[in-house]
């Protein structure tokens, strides 16, 4: 873990993510979606961890039906039976809940993701290249979403191309009607579409993936020789993931894999990459946690402590709280950057 000063950027809330008057919807679409999963439950697959490949784990939470086990030997959290890739295909293809996503929250929130979430992963991803000297001539992005990173990379003119990778027709269409190139496969599905590129960003990704290993082996692929590969997911081993268990936000169905920062590096290394660093500059862990004890999933009546930051003086502490998190790893949100062999 580096010890370096971590930049997190300013002071956000989810609520400037997913405004309050668009939850009843997408939460009526999300439950759609699940109940379509629970229905191929005879159909998931039993996996070893997906980091190291342990067979030995421990139960850790279920949630939705679906069991969650840690891995005995890297503490990697994951589901296990999960759906096989053919399964989650035909989910993400007629999933409501992505599509309820591009057509209402995201253009709802995207002027605020652009300024307060996206311009910081810009900054941050050409700060990598320019402290490694790696080239800024094509980045690909691999799971783009609604398009807003890979739109403001390409108007940004920092790179000479910029291609997103997206697998979800409503996104691929949305990072499109963005003046995006994107190409609507799975990474794993390409073989000659792209040259090689210096970069490729993946943002919240790899939670997703039944083999995050083949994912990361296509990305080597596809990089050149001292190539950028960037990644953001979830850490398994942060706070609010820690703190709420199954009762997390960041649990769903759609992430099976929650790493760590000692098991990603394991993976990532494994795959043929060297790792520069690793960080957790999250900013939303500590109000996670204070939502759920205002709406009553988690008592902390028996931890005066933690009730003093996230309740009582909530004002003066809450964020200075998240920024300890951040700097010293225990952020539920996981930063990579390493550089192909």
């Amino acid at each position: 873990m580096t010890e370096q000063k971590i930049e997190i950027g300013e002071k956000l809330s989810e609520k400037e993510l997913c405004p309050d008057a668009l939850l009843k919807g997408q939460e009526a679409a999300f439950l759609r979606d699940i109940e379509r999963l629970q229905a191929r439950y005879q159909d998931f697959v039993e996996v070893p961890c997906p980091a190291c490949n342990a067979v030995e784990h421990e139960d850790a939470f279920v949630k939705f039906l679906f069991g969650y086990v840690t891995c005995m030997r890297c503490g990697t959290i994951f589901m296990t039976p999960r759906p096989s890739p053919e399964i989650m295909s035909s989910y993400y293809a007629g999933s409501e809940n992505y599509k309820y996503w591009a057509t209402h929250i995201f253009p709802a929130s995207e002027e605020a993701r652009r300024e307060k979430i996206h311009k910081p992963w810009l900054c941050r991803v050409v700060d990598y290249c320019d402290r490694y000297a790696v080239p800024k001539k094509i980045l690909v992005e691999v799971g783009p979403g609604f398009g807003t990173f890979a739109s403001l990379a390409t108007h940004s003119r920092v790179f000479g191309q910029v291609i997103a990778v997206e697998p979800t027709p409503e996104m691929a269409q949305a990072c499109f009607e963005r003046g995006v190139d994107v190409i609507n496969k799975r990474i794993e599905d390409i073989s000659n579409d792209i040259e090689e590129a210096d970069i490729i960003v993946s943002f919240e990704t790899l939670e997703h993936l039944f083999e995050p290993r083949f994912f990361l082996q296509q990305a080597a692929r596809l990089l050149k020789p001292g190539g950028l590969l960037v990644l953001s997911c979830p850490n398994g081993q942060g706070f609010d993931i820690s703190m709420l268990g199954g009762k997390a936000l960041a649990v769903d169905p759609e992430h099976v894999n929650f790493f760590n920062p000692g098991s990603l590096t394991l993976l990532v290394e494994s795959c043929g990459f060297q790792v520069l660093e690793v960080t957790t500059p999250g900013r939303l862990d500590a109000e996670f946690v204070r939502t759920a004890i205002i709406d009553g999933q988690f008592d902390v009546s028996h931890d005066p402590f933690i009730k003093r930051i996230l309740i009582d003086e909530w004002e003066r502490l809450g964020w200075p709280f998240q920024q300890f998190l951040a700097q010293y790893g225990l952020s539920s949100h996981m930063w990579m950057a390493a550089r192909k062999k």
